[in-house]
């Protein structure tokens, strides 16, 4: 008997339903070529744009494409039809945190890993301008090695859409692991209701049980108020004492994430892993149905739910000779932007072409290809003694002068907008704030200017050309 088959998406064979929530399922899928395991997450058009969500969503394509690390679940590729939204994420093969501490409390060595991995994550959204909001051991979950990895940032929210007053408003998250500050609704600092979070796992961790329970809402909103708790008698000394500085009720007295790292119980075995973030790859498919995939308004009406599709229609092309010569040969072809990326960029993106500068953050149109691109960086770097590194359409510029922050270092990412021109993303990945705007102000712009788009020049161009 012929084995049965999944369901096709694309490229992904469908399968087993993993879980459910109000206006998703996550679904198991693999390709069928390569045998790699992804888990796809199906997001129902009409449910969204009625609950007025579509901003979450989009914020969370965003702030997935931002947070890439080896203990965050990784976002592959968004896709979209007419009535659903497809986001291909990562498989964690060992499924939810929550149900190893079901089975009851960890030792402590290994309560420990997963608290240093969380921490680990949690300090690089923070230190990226994002924000979780919602940590508890349902969202975050194991691989095939039993290493955490932190998902579902539904609720997380980023620096640059906080407040004038500089905190988050938004009463959002799981009762059991919310800050008291959260609860008051006056406002409070998004960093520090997430250390809470993350106390709270670990005393969960440790104890098998909640520092802060009852069956009466109320009731429990008192006791985290009080921020009264007791940790039980096999817990150690150093653990009690973190615990006791990350479980404050005043925030401002609250331990900071470096304090946190910087405490001999956390050090302990911990080892800092050093990874390039540019290496990841992130696609927005634009060969899908609906191009513009949230931001289509012709979404199905329908009230009953629509199936997965079994295939979905694509329009991609094979790579032209243009293709060849502009990219040069053996390299491979920039991934496209679509409106999820335009999105990911800043709020009125100016596609103008010229320099655009932002915090820890610079980009720029070329019509340049991507091998001249690659040669103007490197002589770049070379003007400031700067190693480079090349993958594809990705540059990492490293300095080595070491700083208080470690040494500069500094990726590229190429984007194809048409086959013409495309976006040079340029991110700080390490190093002082102050040395890398520096570094773009007297190296990165004079170095780069030859490279920006001039649409008033290309007019021209076309102007003498047809006389």
């Amino acid at each position: 008997m012929a084995e049965k088959k999944g369901l096709l998406l694309g490229r992904y064979e469908v399968g087993r339903l993993l879980g459910h929530g109000n206006f998703a399922k996550v679904y198991h899928a693999k390709n069928p070529t390569t045998k790699e395991e992804f888990a796809i997450k199906v997001l129902d058009k009409e449910k969204i744009f009625k609950s007025g969500l579509v901003g979450h969503v989009k914020r969370e394509i965003a702030i997935l494409r931002r947070v890439r690390h080896p203990n965050i679940v990784k976002l592959f590729e968004v896709m979209a039809t007419k009535s659903k939204i497809y986001f291909v994420m990562e498989f964690a093969r060992g499924g939810e945190l929550f149900n190893k501490v079901a089975k009851g409390r960890l030792q402590e060595d290994v309560a420990r890993k997963y608290f240093q991995q969380l921490i680990s994550a949690v300090a690089f959204c923070h230190a990226r301008g994002v924000f979780h909001r919602d940590i508890k051991p349902e969202n975050l979950l194991l691989d095939e090695n039993g290493d955490l990895k932190v998902s579902d940032f539904g609720l997380s929210t980023v620096a640059d859409q906080i407040r004038h007053d500089g905190r988050s408003h938004t009463f959002c998250g799981t009762p059991a692991y919310l800050a008291p500050e959260v609860l008051a609704q006056k406002g409070y600092d998004a960093a520090k209701a997430d250390i809470w979070s993350c106390g709270i796992v670990l005393f969960l961790l440790m104890a098998g049980y909640l520092p802060f329970q009852d069956r009466s809402l109320i009731i429990l909103y008192r006791k985290i108020f009080k921020g009264d708790f007791r940790c039980p008698k096999w817990f150690s000394s150093g653990l009690i004492s973190l615990l006791r500085r990350m479980l404050v009720t005043v925030p401002e007295r609250r331990i900071t994430i470096p304090e946190i790292m910087g405490k001999k119980w956390f050090k302990k075995d911990f080892r800092q892993i050093k990874f390039y973030p540019e290496d990841d790859e992130f696609h927005s498919s634009d060969d899908i149905d609906s191009p513009k995939a949230i931001d289509d308004e012709s979404h199905s009406s329908s009230s009953s739910e629509p199936s997965i599709p079994s295939t979905i229609k694509t329009s991609a092309s094979s790579p032209s000779l243009l293709g060849s010569q502009k990219y040069g040969l053996g390299m491979r072809r920039p991934p496209s932007l679509n409106a999820f990326d335009i999105i990911s960029f800043s709020p009125g993106f100016d596609l103008s072409g010229l320099f655009e500068e932002k915090e820890e953050e610079t980009r720029f149109m070329t019509a340049a290809s991507v091998s001249q691109i690659v040669s103007k960086l490197e002589e770049v770097a070379s003007l400031v003694s700067f190693t480079v590194r090349t993958k594809d359409c990705r540059v990492s510029l490293e300095g080595t002068k070491e700083g208080e922050k470690g040494p500069l270092r500094v990726a590229a990412e190429i984007f194809e907008i048409t086959p013409s021109l495309v976006v040079v993303e340029l991110k700080k990945n390490a190093g002082d704030k102050m040395e890398y705007e520096d570094f773009c102000r007297k190296v990165l712009k004079p170095g780069l200017q030859d490279l920006i788009y001039n649409p008033s020049a290309s007019e021209e161009n076309i102007s003498s050309d047809s006389k």
